[in-house]
């Protein structure tokens, strides 16, 4: 919000509407030096035509704004910025995204439109890592490879930098999900949160990887992190349209969407969490929000404020519009003083 640091300039706005009144009451008059061809006591010059006029008027408009900003910059004016600053550690969430090509169909409903999974998985993350809620954000990304893109951190801006680089179909084919758990265990394992959980978010079964999903899903437990599941996407045909990696050529088509949940269900139960089937952007928001909330941890924190000045701001567009002002007398109008 704004504020100023020498609001006792504002009383010099006092002098618009008091000059005003003065020259109104005939007490006051602009001092001016007219060239005038009439008899003693004649008629001012005044503009006849009606643009003259109207450019007149505006030029004075501008010199009092000119004024008016002027006044501003000397109340120093400042907009101040509230930053909550954690001083102790809170909850580590550490997502494990699946990019397989498959997360590239779209039926993942947004208002009346229609997105892809990673796409709406991409919003839903992006939403929770900026809700400020203390928490640390790792990223794990996963096809038929696994590898952790962003370790737990409370850097916000690279978290969703990094997050909104992946492509689907960088990590091949597959989905695997073991090497996706696992990876994002052995990075929590040794974290000192008070809490740590993992987000799986798929659109498939498990059908590559060397670790079966629910061997991760037990060491998670020993580790005391817990694990929720997302069956992101729709039954049925749904079209599909991805740039392939390997080639640069766009593929597109139609992918037939029809996984088994209870797996995921599954995994979810061994590690303590909860499984969620995700048809919409509202539903992935919703869902995260639960999970924020039952991983919220209590921590410490205070608020900072960061100022910017803007004098300089409030002195510069003065300045403008004084020489506007100048310019439409002094060379539209051709007034001398």
């Amino acid at each position: 919000m704004i504020q100023f640091e020498n609001p006792q300039a504002f009383f010099f706005l006092l002098a618009v509407p008091l000059l005003y009144l003065l020259r109104k009451t005939g007490l006051f008059s602009r001092m001016s030096f007219p060239l005038t061809i009439s008899d003693w006591g004649g008629k001012t010059f005044t503009y006849k035509d009606t643009f003259s006029k109207i450019a007149a008027f505006f030029a004075h408009l501008l010199a009092i704004a000119g004024f008016v900003s002027l006044v501003f910059a000397l109340a120093s004016p400042i907009i101040r910025h509230q930053e909550k600053i954690y001083t102790s550690r809170g909850t580590d969430i550490l997502f494990v995204l699946d990019i397989s090509p498959s997360m590239a169909a779209r039926d993942i409903s947004l208002s009346s439109a229609q997105i892809t999974r990673i796409e709406a998985a991409k919003i839903g993350i992006k939403t929770l890592a900026t809700a400020q809620t203390g928490a640390n954000y790792g990223l794990v990304a996963m096809a038929s490879e696994a590898a952790c893109i962003v370790p737990p951190t409370n850097d916000i801006e690279l978290f969703l930098k990094r997050l909104s680089s992946l492509n689907v179909g960088e990590f091949g084919e597959g989905s695997a999900i073991g090497m996706g758990l696992s990876t994002a265990v052995y990075h929590l394992s040794s974290s000192t949160a008070p809490k740590k959980c993992i987000v799986l978010i798929t659109d498939g079964e498990n059908n590559a990887g060397s670790v079966h999903p629910e061997t991760a899903a037990n060491i998670a437990l020993e580790s005391g992190i817990r694990l929720y599941t997302f069956g992101i996407g729709t039954k049925g045909t749904v079209p599909i349209e991805y740039i392939d990696t390997k080639s640069g050529k766009i593929r597109s088509g139609f992918y037939e969407s029809d996984f088994d949940t209870r797996p995921l269900e599954e995994l979810a139960r061994i590690a303590g969490g909860s499984y969620y089937g995700i048809e919409s952007t509202a539903s992935l928001s919703d869902a995260l929000s639960q999970i924020s909330q039952k991983e919220d941890s209590v921590q410490t924190f205070h608020y900072r404020s960061n100022d910017t000045d803007c004098f300089s701001n409030f002195l510069f567009i003065s300045i403008l519009l004084f020489l506007f002002a100048w310019i439409i007398r002094r060379i539209l109008l051709s007034e001398v003083l």
